[in-house]
């Protein structure tokens, strides 16, 4: 948790200020300085005693207490000065501006760990090492242009690289977006994205407190802790859009399984976001234009009128909002009569509605009241720029009037940002956002209106299987589990297998030869792809096949027996699972066989899994049409197969050893979903969860 003196300090000490401001102790000095901290404001400078009009210490033992010091110095010197801060000056706070750290080398990284042993000896909180600093309504400690406009309405933004937070800064306020606080983590060596999320989401006030948090993320070291404080938030009525930057090279491992192959970070990523519930983006203008879409009316219909003076963007946006399952209603009828009327010849109302090239304020003014007043519009979309032959402040005026008055939003898509470039600064000044780019403005607002959040699974597994399952995986060791372990280990977590018997010698094939149900399947055990060796024999339909096929599959290189099941037939779909690292296991579903990294057509979803959320899981394939029957084909038992889903959800929850899971294919019919085929390894460096940590962000 971020301490107090951090958040809100009465007293800071720039260690390392001067008066060069463009140094970034000088900076963070001026920055202070000309954005008004109202506590008392220290230097430490062996050379000076005055800087900046500031009373300078020469040595640091001769400061008095302090809440908060902001260190500007070289890493060598960083261990000591804050020794002294903390055991002689009861400072608390720290913001660590100084590169050389574990960014750097090994020799960095051990001075990083001694500044957090002493830091959390002391019971104080730092940001950095490596960063640029924060920013709150109490003060501007960063060392960084611009100061972003605070407003306690505006959003949080957390980042973990300063220049980011920068460039996002400054791209913001070029269409009106405020903030509330800003966040930089640098090395994150004790404070990273999860703590401030914790911070934020235990000191939100509603009705107070910023709604919109944006965050670009380099690491997430702590995803349990990051999935509890976001999926908080957002159940107090917050909206999070975040980017996530890289991979982890764990999750880009070869793996020798379908499920490994496919889950890589990525997937991860993507699935913890899901389940929190945040709006994820993939560059910074995508970013700050969901947030300005964020801090816009909310409405929960999708049906937009478009209306311009300038066909072509127009154009454009009805192709992104109707690509991407958004409405462009048509305006028929007595509304369309009552428009034509106020408008010139020419104009269109169909919607897009376009007044011409020549339309003016009152023309909006009256397109923009019957849009509001039609129960077939849900919110507008104004595109209005300029070609410099006349003033547009009194369009501007009209647009600025009835976003406020507005009960449905109303988007301002302003893209002359030469021609009217005072009118549309006077239009921001009033609180307003002009969006610049009709396109990335469609599809950021596609992004935020296709959004949608699912029930999070909240009881625990069903324990009567509790004891048998662990019984069976702590009699086994790593690695892959033999198939008749596996296959009761699904059977116990209640999953329908066709049971395989395994035959490793002639005498064992004879005696099942008169045993079996023709016609069956032979496997062979041993190759981990089975395909891949020519492993697998379908329709053998008799006692001579049988043999030859035994005989046959025996000679596979690595070959140690075959496997006999019956011959079911059905739709293959597939369900599987990983483990990577800390996060908590990802399930995938699609279709099964070689389809699945072919197509790679899948489903993914962290655990714990829904039954709402397995439906979406399905639903979501492209090939959800072929599952639910298409053209007189048969559909299989979607249910079924979200039950099954779930039940592989509870197993992991039961049993977090298992690092990789492969259910392909399963035979699915109408009425019965069968696995046929299973391969689960078990790794112990897997982090254990406790019994309810899976879920403790519920």
């Amino acid at each position: 948790m971020l301490h107090s003196k951090l958040i809100h300090p009465e007293s800071i000490v720039v260690v390392g200020g001067s008066d060069n401001i463009h140094s970034p102790g000088g900076r963070v000095l001026k920055n202070l300085l000309d954005h008004q901290f109202e506590g008392d404001l220290f230097v430490v400078n062996p050379k000076q005693d005055m800087v900046q009009g500031v009373r300078s210490y020469n040595d640091i033992n001769d400061l008095p207490e302090v809440d908060l010091a902001i260190i500007a110095i070289a890493a060598k010197y960083v261990v000591e000065a804050v020794r002294v801060l903390t055991q002689k000056k009861n400072t608390k706070g720290f913001i660590i501006f100084s590169a050389g750290f574990s960014e750097k080398d090994e020799a960095g990284a051990l001075l990083e760990k001694e500044i957090v042993k002493l830091l959390d000896k002391a019971g104080g909180s730092f940001l950095g090492p490596n960063n640029i600093g924060m920013i709150n309504k109490h003060y501007a400690g960063v060392f960084t242009t611009p100061i972003p406009k605070l407003d306690e309405k505006g959003v949080d933004l957390i980042s973990g690289s300063g220049a980011t937070a920068v460039f996002i800064i400054e791209a913001a306020q070029s269409f009106g977006l405020t903030f509330s606080s800003v966040y930089t983590v640098g090395n994150s060596a004790q404070i990273g994205v999860e703590e401030i999320l914790e911070y934020l989401d235990h000191s939100f006030e509603k009705g107070v407190s910023s709604k919109v948090k944006l965050l670009y993320i380099e690491s997430i070291k702590d995803p349990l802790k990051f999935l509890r404080h976001t999926t908080s938030l957002i159940a107090k009525g917050c909206k999070i859009a975040a980017i996530k930057a890289g991979s982890s090279e764990e999750g880009n491992r070869a793996a020798s399984s379908h499920t490994g192959a496919i889950a890589n970070s990525d997937v991860f990523v993507d699935t913890l976001f899901k389940k929190a519930g945040i709006i994820r983006c993939f560059g910074r203008n995508e970013l700050i234009t969901v947030a300005g879409i964020l801090q816009q009316k909310e409405t929960a219909g999708k049906n937009i009128a478009i209306i311009t003076h300038a066909g072509g963007p127009a154009v454009m946006l009805t192709d992104v909002l109707s690509n991407n399952g958004l409405k462009i209603p048509h305006i028929e009828g007595k509304e369309s009569e009552a428009l034509l009327d106020q408008l010139f010849d020419g104009s269109s109302v169909s919607n897009p509605i376009d007044f011409l090239a020549t339309g003016n304020a009152g023309q909006l003014k009256a397109i923009l009241e019957v849009c509001e007043s039609s129960p077939r519009i849900d919110a507008m979309a104004v595109i209005f720029g300029s070609p410099g032959l006349t003033a547009v402040d009194d369009v501007y005026q009209v647009l600025n009037e009835r976003i406020k008055s507005s009960e449905k939003p109303i988007y301002a898509v302003l893209p002359s940002v030469v021609n009217v470039k005072d009118e549309i600064q006077v239009f921001l000044k009033k609180g307003n956002i002009a969006f610049q780019d009709e396109v990335l403005f469609g599809q950021a607002l596609a992004k935020v209106y296709n959004h949608a959040s699912v029930s999070i699974k909240t009881e625990n597994p069903d324990p009567k299987f509790s004891t048998e399952i662990r019984k069976l995986i702590d009699a086994l060791p790593d690695g892959y589990m033999p198939t008749e372990a596996a296959v009761t280990l699904l059977e116990t977590a209640g999953v329908k297998f066709a049971v395989p018997l395994q035959v490793k010698n002639e005498a064992k094939l004879n005696y099942f030869a008169n045993t079996v149900i023709f016609p069956v399947v032979l496997k062979v055990e041993g190759p981990l792809h089975k395909s891949d060796v020519g492993g697998v024999i379908l329709n053998v339909s008799n006692k001579s096949e049988l043999h030859d096929g035994f005989h046959k599959l025996m000679q596979i290189e690595g070959a140690t027996s075959v496997m006999i099941q019956p011959m079911i037939k059905g739709k293959e779909i597939f369900i599987g699972a990983k483990k990577e690292t800390n996060y908590p296991h990802v399930i995938l579903c699609g279709l099964g066989g070689i389809f699945v990294e072919v197509l790679k057509d899948i489903s993914a979803s962290m655990i714990p899994v829904s039954e709402e959320e397995a439906l979406k899981m399905i639903t979501d394939l492209k090939a959800a049409p072929i599952l639910k029957g298409i053209r007189g084909q048969a559909s299989i038992n979607i249910k079924l197969f979200a039950e099954t889903i779930v039940k592989i959800s509870d197993l992991l929850t039961l049993v977090p050893e298992i690092a990789e899971l492969d259910l392909n294919p399963l035979m699915a019919s109408e009425k019965d979903l069968t696995a046929v085929d299973v391969r689960i390894r078990l790794e112990r460096s897997v982090k254990k969860l406790q019994p309810n940590e899976t879920n403790e962000f519920v």
